[in-house]
């Protein structure tokens, strides 16, 4: 059953004997984060009775009242928040202290209250880490990543292979102004990786000859069951791994392609729950259990 959705005038009637929990966004009503993490932490109470107190709460802020809201739930004791669309980008703004993964993306993701106010994290990209390692055996250190689009979630997944010491980095956008606006702040990541842009439409020749490549999408292209592909895969050689960061449809033209060319692939609901795990990990100092995490994500999307 889903979690009833605050707004910022519930906020006063929450009990403080929780210890409270909530993801942030505009709108929220699609979210199923409140289901994978209060899965866990019903898990996490079986061994340890602190847990049973412990909540996740949906609550639909728009942007314009976030710097507003933030500090009323620091002061309502609030101990952690998970940060969804519109608010990744302004919160940077509005937190004490950032980690370095956070300033690399450019983004904030999970904040962690303090004494000081809010500690700004971004686990995006260690999500997307343990999801190609887990679901396709892909190690970030000296692959070959080919990354399409150039917004929120393709900057984190580009921070995160040029962390992680990536062989070489392509990105692909439908448009060239944002993706020159990506490909521009690229360097400041201090690293020699070698990247460069493309256009979908001129991709076939630019990758038939190369091997052990990684598709990562982080475009919008397969929210809609009638998106289109953003790449054609039928010049990419064989071996090609794919991963699509949607995983609401489960399957998506690109992964659908991907299949009938006998090319490794999933979609992305493994980076969803490690990134979530990653926060309440965060937030509770303790180890997740993630396997209860997966079975709530499935049963919310079945």
């Amino acid at each position: 059953m889903p979690e009833d959705i605050l707004r910022p005038g519930d906020l006063t009637g929450i009990s403080q004997e929780d210890v409270s929990l909530a993801v942030l966004g505009f709108p929220i009503g699609h979210s199923i984060s409140p289901a994978i993490h209060n899965a866990a932490l019903l898990d996490m109470a079986k061994s340890d009775s602190r847990f049973a107190k412990w909540r996740y709460r949906p609550i639909e802020v728009e942007a314009e009242r976030l710097s507003d809201v933030l500090p009323i739930l620091l002061k309502s004791g609030f101990r952690g928040l998970n940060l969804t669309i519109p608010h990744k980008v302004q919160a940077l703004d509005l937190v004490v202290e950032l980690s370095a993964e956070a300033r690399a993306i450019g983004a904030v993701n999970t904040l962690l209250a303090s004494d000081e106010g809010w500690q700004g994290f971004n686990t995006d990209g260690y999500g997307l880490e343990q999801a190609l390692r887990d679901e396709l055996g892909v190690e970030l250190e000296g692959a070959k990543v080919i990354l399409l689009g150039a917004g929120g979630a393709a900057r984190a997944a580009a921070a995160q292979c040029l962390l992680r010491g990536c062989r070489k980095l392509w990105i692909g956008n439908r448009s060239p102004a944002r993706l020159r606006e990506l490909l521009d702040v690229l360097p400041a990541l201090g690293n020699e990786v070698e990247v460069s842009g493309f256009a979908f439409d001129e991709a076939s020749s630019e990758f038939s000859d190369q091997s052990e490549l990684v598709v990562i999408n982080a475009t919008s292209l397969g929210l809609k069951p009638e998106d289109p592909s953003p790449l054609d895969l039928s010049a990419l050689p064989n071996g090609t791994k794919v991963y699509d960061m949607v995983y609401n449809p489960s399957e998506t033209a690109l992964l659908s392609q991907a299949r009938d060319l006998g090319l490794r692939a999933t979609n992305g609901l493994s980076m969803l729950v490690h990134q979530a795990a990653r926060s309440l990990g965060i937030w509770t100092g303790g180890d997740v259990p993630i396997d209860a995490m997966f079975t709530a994500a499935r049963k919310e999307l079945s």
